[in-house]
């Protein structure tokens, strides 16, 4: 990449009417970063800071063209999975990845929205291990997702090391598995080559927390496309996340939306 070239990132995901997740959530992100953001959609949701109150996939084909689009004017020097909905995006997607030999993809397996709405199709999990596990470079679970991924109960930080390394097993490259549904300090698990480091950051009491996946694993996305090692990508992301909760504008009466351009971290 010639040095005056701004770095791209791609986000595969699902559009949030509401602005503070999905698509909406990781362009900010990207722009907070310094980083150009193009997007493919996967679905299109109706939803504000309370509910989720319709979904509607995109058709694969669709979502195959957006890629095929913007890939090949662009090329992203990294890519974020979001919301899939279904099985056939989920291979229409991998499908994507391996013909343009996308790189530093960070899966953000999204399950539930934060309002418990369900955002992906149960037999679309398998789909997700089987076809896109192994393209990851690191993938982003939380809690639930962990658990759904894997089998296993999480209920502590020990847990967490056990989750990422069965996902290590199952074909991902890199875990970070997220402990922010747990109780204490905000405490993540980094798994890669073979030992899991934990990232640890002040838990801030905020209901304003809609988006936090999708804004931690765009974050990643962008600081991989910005040249950074996983490890360092990662402590950034998760800076930058705490500080995007600390100042979250307070706007919407459920779990409103992050500052997504926050001061200094």
């Amino acid at each position: 990449m010639d040095s005056n070239e701004t770095p791209t990132a791609l986000t595969i995901a699902g559009s949030d009417s509401g602005g503070g997740a999905g698509i909406q959530a990781d362009l900010k992100t990207f722009a907070s970063h310094g980083v150009y953001g193009i997007c493919a959609v996967t679905a299109v949701t109706a939803q504000n800071t309370i509910a989720v109150t319709m979904v509607e996939a995109v058709k694969p084909a669709m979502v195959t063209a957006q890629i095929d689009a913007v890939v090949t004017d662009f090329r992203p020097r990294a890519t974020k999975i979001g919301m899939l909905a279904n099985v056939a995006i989920v291979e229409a997607v991998a499908d994507a990845l391996l013909r343009h030999r996308l790189s530093n993809v960070v899966l953000d397996t999204v399950m539930i929205a934060k309002s418990q709405a369900r955002l992906l199709d149960d037999d679309a999990i398998a789909a997700i291990v089987r076809r896109l596990l192994p393209l990851a470079a690191v993938v982003t679970p939380n809690v639930a997702e962990a658990e759904a991924l894997t089998g296993l109960r999480i209920s502590s930080v020990a847990d967490l090391h056990r989750a990422a390394a069965r996902l290590a097993e199952l074909g991902a490259r890199a875990v970070l598995a997220k402990g922010g549904h747990l109780e204490g300090p905000a405490i993540d698990v980094l798994w890669s080559d073979g030992h899991g480091r934990e990232l640890t950051a002040e838990r801030i009491a905020s209901r304003h927390t809609h988006g936090t996946g999708c804004t931690l694993s765009a974050a990643i996305a962008a600081r991989l496309a910005l040249g950074d090692n996983l490890e360092d990508a990662a402590r950034t992301a998760k800076a930058y996340v705490t500080r995007a909760i600390a100042e979250a504008p307070g706007i919407g009466a459920g779990h409103g939306p992050l500052q997504h351009f926050p001061s200094a971290v």
